[in-house]
């Protein structure tokens, strides 16, 4: 199951990309075109298993269906525990 490697590249990139002062992680959204070569619902499995661990303590993972053969993380939500971000 290549998708699980994949999350757990992803992982890194994330990890990477917050740093040691690591805001919460909310939401890994991944683009998976129709011929990327990635069954979505395994990659999607994959990344919730790996975002239930530390140091990412439940983020979900979306995955971001598309034409073509893209794969790339599209973008990271993280709460940085600013009160005045939060809706009502």
């Amino acid at each position: 199951m290549h998708e699980m490697s994949m999350a757990l590249e992803i992982a890194r990139i994330a990890e990477e990309q917050l740093g040691a002062t690591a805001p919460q992680l909310v939401t890994v959204a991944v683009e998976v075109g129709d011929h990327a070569g990635v069954e979505p619902a395994n990659l999607e499995f994959c990344l919730e298993a790996v975002f239930s661990t530390p140091p990412f303590r439940g983020a979900k993972g979306m995955i971001i269906r598309s034409a073509g053969d893209a794969l790339q993380l599209a973008y990271l939500e993280v709460d940085d525990g600013d009160p005045e971000d939060r809706g009502p």
